[in-house]
């Protein structure tokens, strides 16, 4: 584990304030506590070694694009922890009940059934799930669409071993974040129309990411996902 002088600890640690310092003030505008906002570092392709570094940081929470990757690092970072943020094939589910916190892309019935017995049967019920909703309907996104999320979500709440705990979605490719701010506010308004017909739905609503996390925050992000202002610039394997 990296010690405080180290550089790449430096580094991670002045990272980590300054997005905490954006979150702090776009909660001020809006009247929010920033204790309200919890930040998920995104660490998709980011080596073991650099992530201990980020642990020592005050990085703690993870989020990660794919069961095999997460596998891999896991057992190396003592005092992380883990949510899936990638879409979960089914054949990576039993992997991903074991290794991950929370799964964030629960995108269809079918996945978070298969995910309410393997939560039952591997002792981890109840399953922390956000519900990936496709609010802006990209045909290259995944996600329930709003209108099958309202007619499923009956059934969702209905899985025992499962705790809904929001909602989540992935924003729009946009020239700035402005743009992206009408996503947020289909995702929270859409989150409190649910919650006001069927009980079970948590209120989180987990959106966001490097370019337009503070606008997310200001339409009412739980949890923001934030990678490359942490990390800098992906490296690909």
């Amino acid at each position: 584990m990296g010690s405080a002088d180290d550089p790449a600890v430096s580094y991670l640690s002045a990272a980590r304030e300054r997005v905490l310092k954006t979150v702090a003030d776009a909660c001020r505008s809006v009247g929010r506590a920033p204790g309200e906002v919890t930040l998920i570092a995104v660490s998709k392709t980011v080596a073991a070694s650099r992530l201990e570094a980020a642990v020592a940081a005050g990085l703690t929470l993870f989020g990660e694009n794919r069961v095999q990757e997460a596998q891999a690092k896991a057992p190396l970072l003592t005092g992380a922890r883990w949510h899936l943020i990638g879409p979960l094939q089914s054949n990576k589910a039993r992997r991903a009940v074991e290794l991950f916190e929370v799964i964030e892309s629960v995108d269809s019935v079918e996945l978070a059934r298969k995910l309410d017995r393997l939560a039952g049967e591997l002792n981890r019920a109840p399953l922390g799930v956000y519900l990936e909703v496709n609010v802006d309907r990209d045909e290259a996104k995944a996600g329930f669409l709003p209108e099958a999320l309202e007619a499923e979500l009956p059934a969702l709440a209905a899985l025992s071993n499962l705790s809904l705990l929001g909602l989540m979605t992935v924003g729009r490719l946009t020239g700035t974040a402005e743009e992206a701010r009408p996503t947020f506010v289909r995702l929270r308004e859409l989150s409190g129309r649910l919650r006001g017909s069927v009980a079970g739905l948590g209120a989180g609503l987990s959106m966001g990411m490097t370019d337009d996390y503070a606008v997310a925050v200001e339409e009412g992000a739980t949890l923001i996902r934030v990678g490359r202002a942490l990390f800098g610039e992906r490296q690909v394997e």
